[in-house]
């Protein structure tokens, strides 16, 4: 069976690795981030709409944000993104592709002139307010968590892989991807990485993994988890 590290933080991993044994891997749960909450300060009073690019935002988000958000249009980024902020209590959300780039460019053209509250995390990709910027959208971002790395000994990693190679790594973000290179360089776990194929959600996290694996790195067709498990299974 397969072998397959999961490296994203919690509740998504254990839910990741479901369905990997689903489809007969054998997954070893390694979270190399953890999300934890923030103050998020205050809510902006002028914005028109909300957007969301993680579901962590609103996992995290304090009851009071939402409710004095609720009303607004909620623009998510994609499937499990709108899920989550229609559980949160959003009453009219919209589903994007999976590709925050694609949100802003969607939301660029209706809402030029006018604010935005973007629910987010203090670590984020710039590209998204920077495209609605560009495009005079006024993006207030009100940051309901952060995102730490974890670390752990090599005797415990030893302890999690059974002593035994990786086949394959999956990676959700580009500081899990710095992480796993970190990993790969400690002189006690470079063997058990050195045949790896390492499959990462986006290119810009295929880049933090670094070119010495160049070879070994496979990126999904888009930036979600059903584009990323359909590579797993090619790669198979």
């Amino acid at each position: 069976m397969v072998r397959v590290l999961v490296t994203r933080p919690e509740p998504g991993a254990s839910r990741t690795a479901r369905r990997l044994r689903d489809m007969g891997f054998q997954p070893i749960l390694l979270p190399l981030t953890e999300t934890v909450a923030v103050d998020a300060g205050a809510v902006p009073d002028d914005a028109v709409a909300v957007a969301v690019t993680s579901a962590n935002a609103l996992r995290h988000a304090p009851k009071a944000l939402i409710a004095a958000l609720a009303a607004l249009p909620c623009h998510a980024v994609g499937r499990r993104t709108a899920q989550a902020a229609r559980e949160a209590g959003f009453v009219s959300v919209s589903e994007g592709s999976g590709d925050a780039e694609a949100l802003a460019d969607a939301l660029a053209g209706s809402l030029s002139g006018k604010t935005i509250a973007y629910l987010c995390g203090r670590v984020r990709f710039a590209t998204f307010e920077e495209r609605l910027e560009a495009a005079a959208v006024h993006v207030r971002a009100v940051e309901t968590y952060d995102t730490l790395a974890l670390d752990y000994p090599d005797a415990d990693i030893i302890d999690r892989l059974a002593g035994q190679p990786v086949e394959m790594v999956l990676l959700y973000s580009a500081k899990a991807a710095a992480a796993v290179r970190t990993l790969i360089e400690r002189p006690e776990l470079h063997d058990l990485f050195e045949k790896t194929r390492f499959l990462a959600l986006s290119g810009r996290i295929a880049a933090a993994l670094g070119d010495i694996f160049s070879e070994r790195i496979h990126i999904a067709k888009k930036p979600d988890e059903e584009a990323l498990l359909a590579l797993l299974r090619q790669r198979r």
